[in-house]
């Protein structure tokens, strides 16, 4: 049978539109992953080009160079034979464990609260909860250090814990209540018929189905202190109290202060405790992150 040639040129425009396709969806991919290599350049470059000044001989960063002609370990034993490092390690987890803690406690029990009872003034509190969260931590420094001062918590690790702990109360009181409402509320009215009070529910039934948004709650509130300079540098004063980032800051601060190697050590140590514990929890944080987001 002949092919109709106005069915031949009918046919002819399809295979060329395909093509086209096919042209546009390989540059889309070349330039989705150009911006990917782009984008992990930038962010491994400093990471590496720190890990390498730590292993540089010398304590000045003009003479590190990005792989150096013989690596040396002296500035990680200068960290604890030489500072206080040990001690700034020690006061930074004693107050990311407690913060961990108290800011879990205080946040899950406020979202529960919010998303289950329903009382006077409770639109008004999440509305002021969600405004507060435009407003940076730190524009209530002048009142937080006043505060601390007439409550004799100043260059006290408890005051800071207390400043972390109420700081996170809007932001993740929104997150875990938009939680805790996707929840179905029917193995709450079934504990509630064998007698469960709200406390025992909470604890017993809602808790273990909300592992995601509490391992996602603890973990970012168990790594903001060791990230924090600011509400740290202001609360604590003596040296027996500081945290790291105090402690590394001024090590490289002042005509004295000339350790960057060693600061660039530090920086190292810090980051291997937090690396470790977003890799073994990832999966929490991602799921926790996506179900928190919910509408509540």
């Amino acid at each position: 049978m002949t092919n109709h040639p106005f069915v031949s040129r009918a046919k002819a425009p399809a295979g060329t539109s395909t093509a086209g396709a096919t042209l546009i969806q390989k540059l889309t991919l070349a330039f989705v992953y150009t911006v990917f290599i782009i984008t992990a350049i930038v962010v491994l470059y400093p990471i590496f080009w720190v890990i390498m000044g730590s292993l540089n001989p010398g304590d000045t960063l003009n003479a590190t160079r990005l792989v150096p002609e013989r690596l040396t370990l002296s500035h990680y034993v200068h960290l604890f034979n030489g500072t206080d490092y040990g001690l700034w390690f020690r006061n930074t987890l004693y107050i990311a464990f407690w913060n961990m803690v108290l800011s879990t406690f205080l946040v899950v029990t406020a979202a529960y609260a919010f998303s289950r009872f329903r009382f006077a003034g409770r639109r008004q509190a999440l509305m002021t909860m969600l405004v507060l969260q435009m407003f940076p931590g730190f524009m209530g420094m002048i009142a937080i250090y006043i505060l601390l001062l007439q409550l004799g918590l100043l260059d006290n690790h408890w005051g800071l814990i207390l400043v972390y702990a109420g700081g996170s109360i809007p932001f993740g009181a929104w997150l875990v209540k938009g939680y805790f409402d996707s929840l179905p509320r029917s193995l709450e009215e079934a504990a509630k018929i064998d007698g469960a009070g709200n406390l025992t529910i909470l604890f017993k039934v809602v808790m273990p189905l909300s592992r995601p948004i509490l391992v996602f709650l603890a973990i970012t509130n168990f790594t903001g202190p060791w990230m924090d300079f600011i509400f740290a540098r202001l609360v604590l004063r003596s040296n027996s109290q500081k945290t790291l980032a105090v402690g590394l800051f001024e090590m490289v601060t002042g005509r004295g202060n000339t350790e960057f190697t060693t600061f660039a050590a530090g920086a190292v140590i810090v980051a291997v405790p937090i690396t470790i514990l977003f890799l073994l929890f990832q999966k929490y944080l991602v799921e926790g992150l996506k179900a928190g987001a919910n509408k509540g």
